[in-house]
């Protein structure tokens, strides 16, 4: 078998010029990626805001709904008293 030539590969002379070009070019890549992730930042900041107000709506509803659950509970026992006091008169009344 003969054996393979082997081709010598030269790098071309690098102008100023061209580091500077592929710098720039690299600069609006980074800058287009930050931008990118920016606006996927503001995105998720939007979707953040309307879950921390859906979660506000949420707890004022629950708040109102104690609220009332309390109310109701107050009258409750307020009944619950007059009866008890109403079976205790007529307990008395039975006595005598």
């Amino acid at each position: 078998m003969l054996p393979s030539p082997t081709a010598a590969v030269f790098a071309f002379p690098e102008k100023p010029e061209d580091r500077l070009r592929r710098a720039l070019r690299a600069l609006d890549a980074a800058l287009a990626g930050q931008a990118e992730a920016v606006a996927g930042l503001r995105r998720e900041l939007g979707a953040l805001s309307g879950a921390v107000e859906g979660l506000g709506g949420s707890l004022q509803a629950y708040s109102h709904g104690l609220r009332d659950t309390q109310d109701a509970l107050a009258q409750a026992g307020e009944q619950a008293s007059r009866l008890d006091a109403t079976a205790d008169a007529l307990l008395a009344a039975t006595r005598h």
